[in-house]
């Protein structure tokens, strides 16, 4: 079985790089190294070391110009001292069938590369953004999550529903055009959506749509189902003792479960 390498990305205001760390550990892959995007940048680390990469939440420079905008130019514009593109590593990166996982900010952050969703195999061109929750405010609760089993996401094979964290400020999906939303669910690009805890069926309804989200979008994925990105933090529920009721007894799946799909894959290659 081929080895599970994985390159933690940090700095700039990312704040949940060791637990992310040390939950795909948990999941399985041989080692999680975290990684300074200016160790990328100044070519002391390569990113084809490594053949998974986990973009962990934060506040990417204190969400100023919006969540992840500035990272997102950052990625865009840095050269390694050779004069390369740092954004051609990435390219390669992926080409090479390495599988992606973005988590809150990290999520973001993708979907300002244009890595997610890539409609039409346009990858690398800005499609939808996030922005701030209807509720105009940080939003810091457990949501249901629903499973599309129709979806090539990677890290979802064989999972039907989520129980997970959300912390943040700006995670309602908005596409570029009126269309996207449409060829989104036509695709089956929409990997998870905030559930009905009762009826598990996608929904808008505050609280549990924490951002109103249009259908109930919690994360997305791409054609290749390589790359997921999501609002809620499946890596803080790595551990039954997690649960905000594990005193009591619970059947939800623990979020580990996406990043074990996700290191599977790479094994099973």
């Amino acid at each position: 079985m081929a080895p599970v390498n994985a390159l933690v990305l940090t700095g700039y205001g990312t704040n949940c790089e060791q637990e992310s760390a040390h939950a795909v550990r948990l999941a399985g892959a041989d080692s999680a190294d975290i990684v300074y995007f200016s160790d990328l940048a100044s070519g002391k680390v390569q990113m084809q070391d490594y053949n998974f990469l986990l973009c962990p939440g934060g506040f990417l420079d204190g969400d100023d110009l919006g969540a992840a905008q500035a990272a997102a130019l950052r990625w865009r514009h840095a050269t390694t001292p050779d004069g390369r593109p740092l954004l051609d590593q990435f390219k390669e990166f992926f080409k090479s069938g390495a599988v992606i996982l973005g988590i809150c900010n990290g999520f973001q952050l993708l979907v300002k590369l244009g890595l997610l969703p890539a409609l039409g195999g346009q990858y690398f061109d800005r499609q939808v953004s996030l922005s701030h929750n209807d509720s105009a405010r940080y939003e810091d609760r457990w949501v249901h999550l629903r499973v599309n089993p129709k979806s090539p996401c990677v890290f979802t094979q064989g999972l039907d529903k989520l129980f997970v964290p959300v912390r943040h400020g700006e995670g309602k999906i908005i596409p570029r055009d009126e269309h996207l939303l449409r060829d989104l669910a036509e695709h089956q690009l929409i990997a998870l959506q905030y559930a009905d805890p009762q009826t598990g069926e996608p929904t808008q309804e505050y609280p549990h749509n924490p951002n109103g989200s249009p259908l109930g979008i919690a994360g997305l994925t791409d054609p290749s189902g390589r790359v997921l990105g999501l609002m809620p933090h499946p890596e803080a529920y790595n551990h039954p003792t997690n649960h905000p009721t594990w005193t009591r007894g619970h059947d939800e799946e623990l979020g580990l479960r996406l990043l074990e799909r996700g290191v599977l894959y790479l094994r099973e290659r």
